[in-house]
């Protein structure tokens, strides 16, 4: 077994930890935001033949992209992933009242927090390593964030799923009742399964479109990120559509390399973005709405949708893999 290139590689230690502590100090959300920039900016290099890598970028995460967008800078297992254990642990020590605020921004006030978010950064970037050292099959960065958030919550003191109330973990109605023990909700306007199956389709098919309009498997996930910018600046209804986006490309590069028609390939594509909108609202139910710290739903779809493509692949219904068609990137 090889280890991948970043596990022995100190350059990407040292940068992840500044990555993960530039995420606590900005905030998870808006860490997130700036990958979106960074995938649209990426693409669109990628797409006039300008991939932005210069000499002596890694091998294995080059240009705006792999680099900026999805390793150490702006990756969201790291930037992200360590804003949100940094609100977690600044909600412990109480420095803050709320351990799932991902738009909370640390700083420079608080040291231990920063330090807390670089070493989250480094957790990020080993896991992730690991995972494609093992050869998991789905993208490693989404499953890191989940993992990250349990990681968390096992470190300061959380429970892992939180108090159930009500009638079981999927049950929201303590929530719609306003009661006083009620638990927070991911999305107040993006939970009913009926328009997350919705948001879903849409996402799904607009993902596949702009993979078929620009051969870009990433541009949609980009967009969707860098969307999120309107949430962070409070606009009501936002809808979160990277978990959705996503999927559409991992079900439509799939299909596409199997030889369906670009109409199949759509509608492989909107299928792919049902699931990914259903499977994170099961990760808001089951693993977000009870606890007291951010468990993120998108990265749960992601990876989701990643090991569900591995099977239809295995099966022969997919040609490849979203990760295979990825080459360098290696999510």
């Amino acid at each position: 077994m090889v280890l991948n290139p970043t596990l022995v590689d100190p350059t990407w230690y040292i940068s992840a930890f500044a990555g993960g502590a530039f995420g606590a100090a900005i905030g998870a959300l808006p860490a997130f935001i700036f990958t979106g920039f960074m995938v649209i900016a990426g693409e669109a290099a990628n797409a006039i033949g300008v991939d932005g890598a210069g000499e002596g970028a890694s091998l294995t995460a080059s240009g705006f992209t792999g680099f900026l967008g999805f390793g150490p800078v702006f990756g969201p297992h790291i930037s992200f992933a360590a804003g949100a254990a940094a609100a977690a642990y600044a909600a412990k020590q109480g420095y803050i009242d709320d351990g799932k605020n991902i738009l909370w921004a640390a700083g420079t006030q608080k040291i231990d927090v920063l330090l807390v978010g670089g070493i989250f950064g480094i957790l990020g970037m080993v896991g992730t390593g690991l995972g494609r050292t093992v050869g998991i099959p789905t993208d490693n960065i989404a499953l890191m964030v989940f993992v990250s958030a349990l990681i968390h919550r096992v470190a300061f003191g959380y429970s892992i799923i939180g108090e159930v109330t009500g009638d079981g973990l999927f049950d929201v109605g303590p929530w719609e009742r306003d009661e006083d023990e009620a638990p927070g909700i991911w999305l107040p306007w993006q939970y009913k399964w009926s328009g997350v199956a919705m948001i879903g389709l849409i996402g799904g098919l607009l993902g596949t479109a702009a993979y078929q309009g620009t051969g870009s498997p990433l541009i949609g996930f980009g967009i969707s990120a860098a969307s999120l910018v309107f949430l962070q600046c409070g606009v009501d209804n936002i809808p979160v559509t990277h978990h959705i986006t996503l999927p559409g490309a991992v079900g439509a590069l799939g299909a596409n390399a199997a030889g369906y028609s670009p109409t199949v390939v759509l509608i492989f594509g909107g299928l792919f973005g049902v699931f990914g909108a259903l499977m994170g609202e099961v990760c808001n139910r089951v693993f977000y709405m009870h606890g007291k710290t951010h468990v993120d739903p998108p990265a749960f779809a992601i990876a989701a949708s990643g090991l569900l493509s591995a099977v239809l692949t295995a099966a022969g219904l997919l040609g490849d893999t979203f990760w295979g068609g990825l080459g360098g990137i290696g999510l």
